[in-house]
């Protein structure tokens, strides 16, 4: 370093002077890592990869940027962390495909989980048969694909396995056991602001970029019953489920015919209960293959070269063909297709992986809706009553996303993205959604190749001509 550039550091700003002048190296201070601490307030900066969070390549704009920070009074309450680069919320897959992308990049990120492991929904909140509906290549996420021995459905351990491969191959390291309160935008200063509790602390993460990666499957959706609480019997949500071994001889209510209603019912029949499914509405059922092929790979390929409501109808005729009529079981049809049902309102159909023949030999009984419940009964809207011992509510689950991101376009009340797929990656002043496509999997691969693309062309065209000034 240049002995006039040191001067011009050294006049800058005090938090980073000492920093820039003892890099023994004289690197690149988009390279530095430090932390500094301000007794008596234990106000702390991480300054990664200092100089590209300026967010421009003067620095007397970052130093007054910071200043404007500092000028904030609530900022010393709390220990402060500055991030040279996105902050990515949720270490799930989405989260996970993000880091890596970012990784591939060069390109410094911190992500925050507020579980103590990565994929907590996949490692503790499904249940223990549960294997991918999807056949692997379509579930993998972007730059790893599966172990060749791996089978066509992988199950929840081995992707469990797989991620915590693809944790360390890419050298990703969240920061656990961190929950989010709230992140909002500082117009004053033009950076994200992002508050967690931490061992009952709260800290807070300056960055430039946020991305939004904690899914459509945060949080569980309960719905209030009339009368639930004096059932009196047993009462959980599926996330809580892990097998019917406890239910052998039971007569247990589901509530909920979706994937995980199916499964749960399949697996209480395997372990000897006896399960009643509620089903209020229409959902699609389709077989998970057709002559040995996979559905959704062949829907895929349908729609490569038919338009989506013919690939419906062909698909719907094959599901006659091979599931038969379902109505005289009480399950119906919607009138939408169901991949025009899937990309509008993001209703998943069922695969059947067994189920299906459960319910036509009377192992699983279908019912109606509920009207209310009562002391070891429940009421159905069709005025029967049935005595049941146990309820396992399969109602799904939803984003938790309006709980904590303040003022953001991108996102409705809903806790979604806006604007539809392809659309509704990438929102205003640097916050991006990945995880929400409503396509699984490989639609939380595609967007988080395109946000760590984004992200990494605007790092590098402002870290690069830094990095030449300061060598």
């Amino acid at each position: 370093m240049s002995q006039s550039h040191a001067s011009l550091v050294a006049n800058s700003h005090p938090i980073y002077t000492s920093a820039i002048l003892s890099n023994p190296f004289h690197t690149c201070p988009s390279s530095l890592i430090f932390s500094l601490e301000f007794y008596p307030i234990h106000f702390t900066f991480v300054f990664s990869h200092l100089m590209h969070c300026a967010c421009s390549v003067n620095l007397n704009h970052f130093q007054a940027m910071v200043q404007q920070a500092l000028d904030h009074s609530d900022l010393f309450s709390r220990r402060c962390i500055v991030v040279n680069g996105p902050v990515i919320i949720g270490a799930g897959p989405s989260g996970l495909a993000v880091g890596a992308g970012l990784r591939q990049q060069g390109v410094p990120f911190v992500i925050l989980e507020r579980a103590d492991c990565i994929a907590s929904l996949w490692k503790n909140k499904t249940y223990d048969r549960l294997k991918l509906h999807l056949p692997k290549q379509f579930c993998q996420l972007p730059f790893f694909p599966f172990p060749p021995n791996f089978p066509e459905y992988p199950s929840k351990y081995q992707f469990v396995d797989y991620l915590e491969s693809y944790t360390k191959k890419f050298e990703i390291n969240p920061r656990f056991n961190e929950s989010v309160q709230s992140a909002k935008y500082d117009e004053v200063c033009g950076l994200w602001r992002v508050r967690t509790v931490v061992n009952d602390c709260e800290v807070e993460y300056i960055c430039r970029w946020l991305v939004v990666a904690t899914g459509e499957n945060a949080d569980k959706v309960v719905p209030a019953f009339e009368g639930l609480d004096e059932f009196g019997g047993h009462v959980m949500h599926a996330c809580d489920y892990r097998s019917g071994e406890q239910y052998e001889g039971k007569k247990v209510l589901v509530v909920g015919c979706g994937n995980s209603g199916m499964e749960v019912c399949l697996d209480l029949c395997h372990h000897n209960a006896f399960p009643s499914m509620v089903v209020r509405s229409a959902v699609h059922v389709l077989p998970r293959e057709i002559a040995g092929k996979s559905t959704f790979e062949l829907a895929t390929t349908l729609m490569k070269w038919l338009p989506l409501n013919m690939t419906d109808k062909i698909l719907l005729i094959l599901a006659r063909i091979t599931l038969g009529n379902l109505e005289k079981y009480g399950i119906k049809r919607p009138l939408m297709g169901p991949l025009e049902l899937k990309n509008t309102i993001g209703k998943t159909p069922v695969l059947d992986i067994g189920a299906l023949q459960k319910i036509k030999s009377g192992n699983i009984q279908i019912v109606p809706g509920i009207k209310k419940f009562s002391r070891g009964c429940v009421e159905l809207v069709d005025g029967r009553n049935l005595d049941i011992d146990s309820v396992i509510l399969a109602t799904g689950y939803c984003s938790n996303v309006p709980s904590w991101l303040k003022e953001s376009d991108l996102f409705s009340k809903e806790g979604m993205p806006t604007t539809s797929f392809p659309e509704g990656w990438k929102g205003k002043c640097g916050v991006y959604a990945v995880g929400f496509t409503r396509r699984g999997l490989s639609g939380a691969s595609f967007d988080a190749i395109r946000v760590s693309q984004d992200i990494a062309k605007i790092w590098n065209q402002e870290t690069r001509p830094l990095c030449h000034s300061f060598m």
